[in-house]
């Protein structure tokens, strides 16, 4: 294949090869040789020209992917005719249930293991989902009265570095069952704050994407 005089079209070859990769072999298991192998002709250096390694592709990816669960985010958070406390529990149910959650927990790597991906997913979860997403829906829960709370900024940092960095497996390589227990505490706390939002159904489901996870490591 000759090299594409557009290198967005190029990108975006290489960005589509190596999704369907991570997703068919896992991260760990996909090199820049196999998504070369894939690109019908195109050379390493065509390749190192847009990205500087594996794992930048990867974080674009993720990127990718991000901008898809936030337009659910914000569906969600716009939504007029459910309280605060609903919107937080949708979020959390249609986030677990959407189908690619699997296939994104069968290809995910070990996060721990790089800390440019780790460092990009946290000030993504403080400086995107949390302001943009979770604290609108907060502070939606504190006028209805649905939310009690006296520090709403704090509170949607807490639940959604709880959420997306502390109990993921990806991150700390906890099994299923730590998983559950780490549910079961986050779900005490919530319940704290008048935040009953998180049962059986979502814990179980949480335990079974790691579970899906682990066995693809």
């Amino acid at each position: 294949m000759a090299r594409n005089k557009h290198p967005e079209e190029t990108v975006n070859q290489i960005l589509n090869v190596a999704y369907r990769l991570f997703m068919e072999k896992g991260y760990e298991h996909t090199s820049i040789q196999d998504i070369l192998n894939n690109l019908g002709g195109l050379s390493k250096g065509a390749i190192y020209h847009h990205f500087k390694s594996k794992e930048e592709i990867l974080e674009t990816v993720t990127n990718r992917m991000t901008e898809e669960s936030n337009k659910i985010l914000a569906k969600i958070r716009d939504r007029k005719d459910l309280t605060g406390k609903e919107k937080l529990k949708m979020i959390f149910t249609e986030s677990l249930n959407r189908p690619v959650q699997e296939e994104i927990f069968a290809a995910a790597p070990n996060i721990s293991k790089s800390p440019t991906l780790l460092f990009s997913m946290f000030r993504d979860t403080v400086d995107g989902v949390s302001p943009n997403y979770i604290l609108p829906i907060i502070r939606e829960g504190v006028a209805d009265g649905t939310i009690r709370t006296d520090c709403p900024e704090e509170l949607a940092e807490l639940i959604i570095l709880l959420a997306n960095i502390w109990m993921n497996p990806m991150v700390f390589g906890n099994s299923p069952e730590q998983i559950y227990r780490k549910f079961s505490v986050f779900r005490q706390m919530m319940q704290g704050f008048g935040l009953d939002i998180l049962d059986e159904e979502i814990q179980d489901r949480m335990k079974e994407l790691t579970a899906i996870y682990q066995s693809n490591r």
